[in-house]
């Protein structure tokens, strides 16, 4: 299967599209910078893994989505479920523990799941939601091959980090997807670092892209940086997931721009190569993208700076005024209810 290495790319977003994933990654990052506010006011507890830097990925990829397609992610997870249209209030609160979060407050940073906006739900252990994925991708297949039903057209994108191309459940699911053709996108967010393990001394096989090659199937290294690039390499790959074409392996090289977690001082990483990634901040790398192809005006831009920054402020203070879930039910969700 022939391997493609993508870094520039021309775009087929209209001007509506391309304000909608504009507003979208200003969201993940506003949203991610108020939880690191709260976090260190003693608002939030627990682990908090910030997406702050890989939004391009987050909104390159979910953009492509409808409503009854699925995602599956990781314990960093807040922005996946964002773009997936979860809404802020539902995600801030569930940081915050409460009643009123998308989880009902027990899921917490790591564990945000909503059946309603199809998202599989974010998962603690490294590559824990590949297989997950995986089985929803089977399902979906099920439903229309088997049972018969032409409607079923639902993609699963299952997103992973680069430590968890090394493990057995990866290689399972890739096996197992590429075998039965199921409707699925890999989607490696490999931002170079294992918490304090570099890639680089990690996997034997340094292009993660490559790895397709033993089951048969694209794969496709693409500029996790450029939301561009990313969005062309995610509607190629879910046109073939929908037209029974099977899965794709798409490893977007991107970057943290925080410590994997907000209790990590981050004093592993090189200064410099910090400071290099920064650079290449997807965010204002989009910004000059819309005013050189005439999308928007800083004007227009600044607007929805200004919305999201209300939008996140109701969100925070929705989750303040929201109550702890009752004490009473403390056994409640641990099995499926009747609707």
């Amino acid at each position: 299967m022939i391997q493609e290495k993508i870094k520039l790319a021309t775009t087929s977003l209209t001007q509506d599209e391309a304000l909608a994933v504009y507003r979208d990654m200003i969201l993940g990052r506003v949203f991610e910078d108020r939880c690191a506010q709260m976090y260190y006011q003693g608002k939030m507890f627990g682990f908090v893994h910030l997406y702050s830097g890989q939004e391009a990925v987050s909104s390159g990829v979910i953009s492509q989505l409808g409503p009854l397609d699925y995602v599956s992610s990781t314990y960093r997870d807040h922005v996946h479920a964002l773009s997936k249209g979860v809404p802020a209030r539902a995600v801030m609160a569930e940081l915050f523990g409460k009643a009123t979060g998308c989880s009902r407050g027990r899921g917490g940073s790591m564990h945000l799941f909503s059946a309603e906006h199809r998202l599989l739900g974010g998962y603690a252990f490294v590559a824990e939601g590949i297989p997950v994925a995986t089985g929803s991708a089977f399902k979906s297949k099920y439903l229309k091959e088997v049972l018969n039903d032409p409607h079923r057209t639902e993609v699963t994108a299952c997103f992973f980090g680069d430590g968890a191309s090394n493990n057995g459940a990866f290689f399972e699911s890739m096996n197992m997807a590429a075998l039965w053709k199921l409707p699925i996108l890999f989607v490696c967010e490999n931002n170079l670092w294992s918490i304090g393990m570099a890639h680089s001394r990690a996997s034997s096989v340094h292009d993660i892209y490559k790895k397709a090659l033993a089951f048969d199937i694209p794969g496709v290294q693409v500029d996790g940086m450029d939301v561009v690039a990313v969005h062309k390499v995610a509607k190629e790959a879910i046109e073939r997931a929908r037209a029974g074409e099977g899965p794709t392996l798409i490893e977007a090289l991107t970057y943290r721009f925080r410590g994997h977690s907000l209790a990590d001082p981050d004093e592993l990483r090189d200064k410099e190569e910090k400071e290099r990634w920064r650079k290449q901040d997807p965010i204002p790398k989009f910004q000059h993208f819309l005013y050189e192809q005439g999308m928007a005006t800083e004007l227009e831009l600044k607007s929805i700076d200004r919305e999201i920054e209300v939008a996140i402020d109701d969100a925070v203070q929705f989750a303040l005024d929201s109550p702890e879930p009752p004490v009473d039910e403390i056994y409640r969700f641990i099995h499926a209810e009747d609707e």
